[in-house]
């Protein structure tokens, strides 16, 4: 039985004043610029279930420490614009059917409305298709994947963000199924990790938050808005590693982290995809 989608909208107003200025006489005029900042907020239980019973008074929120006041909140029920990514370098292809039967289920779990478009990646990024509400020609998209060769995960990231802003103010979502080890950004993590000795050097060392790539992407998804959620492949787990060398370690632990941190800072969820359910919970 599918779960209505509904994603609750808080709109956030917040004061900023640059230059004080003091009235001299009662024509003199005190300028303060202020901004409406909307903020989309999706809540679920432990099960993945969205909550929507939830009010106003159910949220606090703070900008660098400071209260600020919620000056509208209101549940809805929104059709979305989302880009369905596909990691199809050489690191995932045991894992095709599997990435291929999670992508499928998820289309279970559109509206009729939501518009997806198709993106595989591997060292090039190809659109496979647009924006589209027919999800027969996105299922056909998903079947025709294929590829091997490097991950540039974050490039294919900056170009699913452009396809998003030919969308306009729709909501908009990204999901991809990738292991996350970016090609460019695991070299830079292995020249980094020359000297490691211990997997908790190797993971210090790395600093995995501070990559230039990560932080365009995610001020990028601030700017429109756009929730990340990555579903991971199990070629990236850590945990997974037969050869548990420090680096080797260190180089899986912070790609694992760095998806996490596009699902954190975006209100997304980082899943594992061992379990198909997971999928059609995602973006409800």
């Amino acid at each position: 039985m599918r779960h209505p989608k509904r994603i609750l909208f808080a709109v956030l107003l917040t004061a900023f004043t640059f230059a004080p200025v003091y009235a001299q006489d009662v024509d003199d005029v005190i300028r303060t610029e202020t901004s409406l900042v909307q903020l989309n907020v999706g809540v679920v239980d432990r099960q993945g279930r969205a909550i929507t019973s939830l009010t106003k008074n159910d949220f606090v929120i703070y900008e660098d420490g400071v209260k600020q006041s919620i000056q509208l909140f209101e549940p809805v029920d929104t059709p979305f614009s989302l880009v369905l990514m596909l990691d199809m370098s050489g690191s995932t292809i045991n894992f095709r059917q599997q990435l291929k039967l999670a992508s499928q289920r998820f289309l279970d779990a559109l509206g009729p409305e939501d518009r997806v478009a198709v993106v595989q990646f591997n060292k090039d990024v190809k659109l496979l298709s647009g924006f589209t509400a027919d999800h027969l020609k996105t299922a056909y998209s998903i079947e025709i994947a294929t590829g091997a060769g490097e991950t540039h995960f974050y490039d294919a990231l900056k170009f699913a963000l452009k396809e998003l802003q030919k969308e306009g103010k729709r909501r908009k979502a990204i999901v991809v199924l990738t292991d996350g080890l970016d090609t460019q950004l695991r070299n830079a993590d292995r020249a980094t990790l020359a000297h490691a000795q211990t997997d908790q050097e190797a993971l210090a060392a790395i600093q995995p938050h501070s990559s230039a790539d990560l932080n365009y992407v995610l001020t990028a998804a601030d700017r429109q808005g756009v929730t990340i959620y990555p579903l991971a492949l199990p070629s990236g787990d850590p945990r997974r590693l037969p050869l548990q060398t420090p680096n080797i370690v260190g180089i899986y632990a912070a790609a694992r982290s760095r998806l996490q941190s596009l699902a954190d800072r975006t209100g997304g969820r980082l899943n594992e995809i061992n379990q198909l359910q997971h999928t059609a919970q995602l973006p409800r």
